[in-house]
């Protein structure tokens, strides 16, 4: 072979390489958005409230200059409800399948109360949404939870909340539903007690209170290595709830121990960490205006 030919060899040979190394970057190119292809969370929601109706709502028994307790929590429920029906209105009608609903463990005594709750489980599909059923729900969330709880704080029968057993019983069940964003709201003051549901495995247990805590001796600054070292902390339920998101507000420590706040949390996280919640916000029991971008951010954080 002459030099001409094997310049003409070689030259063809580098133009082909060539060639090959743009086709290896380009499909490169083309590779890098799938595999960063966000994976996308349903747009079909299932929004649930747990409420805690115990004397934690009593204005006489625990008043605020501010704004009464069981006021933030209807606060908090028309800021939710409202993030609720913005959700529906960004929606096209044959996409609707989507539920609100609200719950109570144990069940009030007060029949009425039962009866209002009824009236506060809406799911909207493509067969029934229209704008009046729109409307339905949001004056349903702007009035009826203050009926709740008017008629419990005059009832005055409060009967505690029994949050361990719901999670153990009835969660699953009621709150986490499969092709949903399941979302669920807590309003509690991180305190759970129910004479019914007093158990006790080690130092773990199935409730906490302010006396507890103090019993424990949790009430300076060595909590934290004490509950680890002795293992406090809520009884762990066989549960998997990876497919729930958890918002807790209305945290309310006793003023008496300046490391109740941190205790309570930390209960709650290590009890949702447990059972495989990925996402999850303890708050305080602040303002509702105060608490109505944390509602936003954290339900339409998806």
């Amino acid at each position: 072979m002459n030099s001409l030919a094997i310049k003409t060899v070689c030259l063809a040979s580098l133009l082909v390489l060539g060639c090959k190394g743009n086709d290896v970057k380009e499909l490169k190119k083309e590779e890098t958005p799938i595999q960063k292809k966000k994976i996308t969370v349903s747009n079909n929601w299932n929004i649930s409230f747990l409420l805690d109706l115990s004397d934690r709502i009593d204005p006489i028994k625990h008043p605020n200059e501010s704004m009464d307790y069981y006021k933030r929590d209807i606060g908090y429920i028309n800021s939710v409800a409202q993030v609720f029906s913005s959700h529906l209105g960004t929606k096209k009608n044959r996409r609707m399948n989507d539920k609100i609903q609200l719950f109570f463990d144990p069940e009030p005594l007060n029949q009425e109360i039962n009866s209002i709750s009824k009236k506060l489980k809406y799911k909207v599909t493509k067969d029934n949404i229209s704008l009046d059923l729109l409307d339905e729900i949001k004056n349903a969330y702007s009035n009826l939870p203050e009926e709740i709880y008017n008629l419990a704080i005059k009832d005055g029968n409060y009967i505690g909340s029994d949050t361990w057993r719901f999670f153990k019983n009835k969660i699953k069940d009621y709150c986490v539903e499969d092709g949903y964003r399941n979302i669920l709201i807590i309003l509690s003051d991180g305190y759970i007690y129910h004479e019914a549901t007093k158990f006790h495995e080690g130092n773990l247990s199935s409730y906490i209170t302010p006396e507890t805590i103090k019993l424990n001796k949790l009430n300076n600054s060595n909590w934290k290595s004490k509950m680890e070292n002795d293992n406090f902390g809520f009884i762990p339920l066989n549960q998997d709830l990876s497919n729930l998101e958890i918002l807790v507000l209305g945290i309310n420590p006793n003023k008496n121990n300046p490391y109740e706040e941190d205790i309570i949390k930390t209960y709650w996280k290590s009890w949702f960490d447990k059972m495989g919640v990925k996402k999850y916000k303890i708050k305080n029991a602040d303002l509702p205006s105060n608490m109505e971008k944390v509602i936003r951010d954290f339900v339409l954080d998806n």
